[in-house]
């Protein structure tokens, strides 16, 4: 697990590529937030979180559990989850608009920029 990065991950490359190639101007990894968000967006009071489907238990094919050890994986993922509720939640309070992005969703492209669009609102503006 140490291999396992927690930040500039595939899919959050992905992502950023293309949030990129739509024009938004973005900052990454801002630690004084709840969650450490992957991507703010401060005058928009935006957030993405790209999540890994298996550690955050998405629910998809990819969050298959492990067979071995079952019951400390669930502990463990689980923690995972409550975490990230609890950060959504706490942005929410700040005055933050989140959208989580799932690594399965990374694949098509053109469903996820419109995702990001529908979430950010046009590029160059700050109001959504």
């Amino acid at each position: 697990m140490s291999a396992i990065r927690s930040r500039d991950t595939k899919p959050e490359h992905i992502v950023r590529q293309l949030l990129f190639q739509l024009g938004y101007r973005f900052r990454l990894h801002r630690k004084d937030l709840p969650g450490h968000p992957d991507i703010v967006f401060p005058g928009r009071r935006k957030i993405i979180f790209v999540h890994g489907c298996f550690w955050h238990r998405h629910g998809c094919r990819n969050s298959i559990l492990p067979r071995t050890r079952r019951e400390w994986w669930e502990a463990k993922l689980d923690r995972n989850v409550e975490r990230d509720l609890a950060a959504l939640a706490r942005l929410k309070e700040l005055g933050w608009s989140p959208l989580v992005v799932w690594e399965c969703e990374v694949g098509d492209r053109e469903a996820l920029a419109e995702v990001l669009h529908k979430h950010l609102g046009p590029p160059g503006s700050h109001k959504a």
